[in-house]
């Protein structure tokens, strides 16, 4: 590691790219060319791991993003929007055979109903990963790993390359929309450093019931972070256990606001603190971006974040 010169980006994001439209009302829509009308009408950042580089840049980090775009509007708004969040899209494939992805929301309260194109989503290939990035970033993360489908079977290889070099490693798994739960999943966790389920897919994931007999599965795992939506995150690795808990905040809407979670915490993981502060600033960035509507517009920054530290807001 002492001969490596210094990495060029604190975080590289392997990630999916689509844009959100967020439609907000207490409506449900019905066949039959019946016309309902919603509150308000939002297009926003939407996909994991765009809402994680995008929160992970807010915190003065340096990141950069290897995704796959359609060469179209949406593939535009999407690298335009990194690109002002000051993330490096270089890596962004545009393909002119695929459309960019793209979700609907249909956002009542804090419940949300979701409608998703694929797009470019499962095409990105291990190849299409430049390796000058794995050499060059302190952090690798992926997010939305089942619906990467194209990048499966080889991110054990491209994480356990960038371990090798001393690089960590994070995935967060996101939904399986077959509810197979497998995918190659177990053989990339063995390369991966920070593992970032929720509850609900933390369970499915393992076949268990509970938490705990479903952390004790992951042993192989060095940190294990479970997100509880409001009921905080509870984080397991081989010297600690902690939990954290949101500040009270008004929630307007909660999308994406795991994946601001995970940016915090990695933030707190490669500032070098310990496993309780971690998870505290992941609580606040998730609670905080919770409060505007999309996933990236209520983020808070460096100095907000240290504000609230500061206060003691966070628990």
């Amino acid at each position: 590691m002492s001969a490596r010169r210094r990495p060029v980006f604190d975080v590289l994001v392997i990630g999916e790219l689509n844009v959100d439209l967020l439609l907000y009302g207490d409506v449900e829509p019905v066949f039959g060319q019946a016309e309902k009308l919603v509150d308000d009408a939002v297009m926003t950042v939407g996909s994991s791991s765009a809402i994680f580089a995008h929160q992970a840049a807010r915190l003065d980090l340096r990141v950069a993003f290897c995704g796959k775009v359609g060469l179209d509007a949406f593939g535009a708004f999407m690298t335009d929007r990194l690109k002002r969040a000051g993330i490096d899209t270089s890596a962004v494939v545009v393909d002119p055979a695929l459309k960019t992805g793209l979700t609907v929301h249909l956002v009542r309260g804090t419940d949300r109903a979701m409608l998703t194109n694929m797009g470019a989503i499962p095409e990105l290939r291990p190849e299409e990963v430049d390796p000058a990035l794995l050499e060059n970033a302190r952090h690798v993360h992926l997010g939305s790993y089942f619906l990467q489908e194209g990048i499966q079977e080889g991110l054990a290889g491209l994480f356990a390359r960038a371990r090798a070099q001393g690089t960590t490693t994070s995935l967060d798994p996101g939904w399986d929309p077959a509810e197979a739960w497998d995918a190659g999943l177990e053989e990339a966790l063995r390369e991966t450093d920070v593992f970032m389920p929720n509850k609900e897919e933390l369970l499915a994931i393992t076949g268990e019931a509970a938490v705990e007999r479903a952390l004790e599965t992951l042993v192989g795992v060095p940190t294990v972070v479970v997100k509880r939506g409001a009921f905080g995150a509870l984080g397991r690795s081989r010297k600690e256990t902690a939990r954290c808990v949101p500040p009270t905040v008004e929630i307007v809407d909660t999308t994406g606001a795991g994946d601001s979670f995970d940016a915090g915490f990695l933030f707190g993981m490669l500032r070098g603190y310990d496993l309780e502060r971690a998870l505290g600033l992941g609580c606040l960035c998730g609670a905080l971006s919770a409060t505007g509507a999309g996933g990236v517009e209520a983020q808070p920054d460096l100095l907000l974040l240290t504000d609230f530290e500061r206060k003691g807001e966070i628990t």
